[in-house]
């Protein structure tokens, strides 16, 4: 046949050469880059448990008993450096773990928003290390890292379940997923605020007031989610579409805020009397007000809009 001629498809003793699937491309494609990802976790937990093996057994060696040895071990910069890393590999390994357990496979806006915010948490994590300069010792780095490792959890659980709005149809699994790690949350939240409480009180202003007001921020937000949680069941159970919906989602939006608010400002005005200014605390303190402000207008804008309808 000459060359840009064309086949017509109603002769059907020709061959057809179909294209390619875009939906099977990008399943191999992905598929690709998950079984990629997860060779490059194998190699670096089996390296960092060589290391950390390695370590352990060198001092080991060199001083024959269990107590000298793990003296060695926290004496020595390298060992200490070693051991930090493998620490974080476990906590990335659980955090795996439970994001399997409690979400399965992450939407792609849920790993976007999830960076970005870590990338935040991270920049003011470094900050409050320089304003706690003085207590920073690996007990404080493992609370900053528990505390972002439990941030990640909250803002995903809050994505998924703002994701029921958008979701025609959700299975019970999804609300065993959602109950049960809402429910985990608030205990942790609760029993990490009540230890920062006891330990304010017993020894006094310390780092712990950071971990306190982090942890009553992150149970407002664990409210927030629950409350949201329980206006888009409702919705999904009925029929009709729910009409005040929106009302109690945006009085949600205020009673929560208006806590967030008052949380900051107790905060910022602690920590200047008892230490120094928190400069961590400007980028988060200036979100929940803006975000605030945000619902006033909204509550006042929506209140003004009926009764210009009851008055017509």
């Amino acid at each position: 046949m000459p060359r840009g001629s064309y086949i017509s498809i109603d002769n059907p003793r020709l061959p057809l050469q179909l294209p390619r699937s875009e939906s099977s491309c990008g399943c191999r494609v992905a598929t690709s880059a998950a079984q990629s990802t997860m060779v490059r976790s194998a190699l670096v937990t089996a390296t960092s448990l060589a290391l950390s093996g390695a370590v352990v057994a060198h001092a080991y060696l060199l001083k024959h008993q269990f107590y000298p040895t793990v003296v060695y071990l926290t004496k020595s910069s390298p060992s200490m450096a070693v051991l930090y890393i493998q620490a974080f590999v476990l906590v990335f390994l659980l955090g795996k773990f439970m994001r399997k357990v409690f979400f399965g496979q992450l939407r792609a806006a849920e790993m976007e928003h999830l960076i970005e915010r870590s990338w935040y948490a991270v920049t003011e994590t470094c900050l409050a290390f320089t304003v706690f300069r003085d207590d920073f010792s690996p007990r404080f780095v493992a609370l900053f890292t528990l505390l972002l490792f439990l941030k990640c959890f909250h803002w995903l659980a809050e994505d998924r379940v703002d994701f029921m709005e958008r979701s025609p149809n959700i299975s019970w699994i999804f609300h065993l997923r959602v109950l049960s790690l809402l429910g985990l949350l608030a205990v942790m939240d609760f029993l990490f605020v009540n230890h920062a409480c006891h330990s304010i009180i017993t020894r006094g202003a310390s780092v712990q007031l950071v971990f306190g007001f982090e942890y009553a921020i992150l149970l407002t937000m664990v409210l927030t989610t629950f409350i949201k949680y329980v206006l888009h069941t409702v919705d999904l159970q009925s029929e009709n579409p729910w009409d005040n919906k929106a009302v109690y989602m945006l009085y949600t939006e205020l009673f929560t805020g208006f806590i967030k608010v008052l949380l900051y400002i107790a905060f910022m005005t602690i920590m200047i009397k008892v230490h120094t200014f928190p400069l961590f605390a400007i980028r988060p303190m200036y979100l929940a007000m803006r975000q605030f402000k945000k619902a006033v207008t909204d509550a006042i804008m929506s209140r003004r809009a009926i009764r210009n309808m009851n008055t017509l």
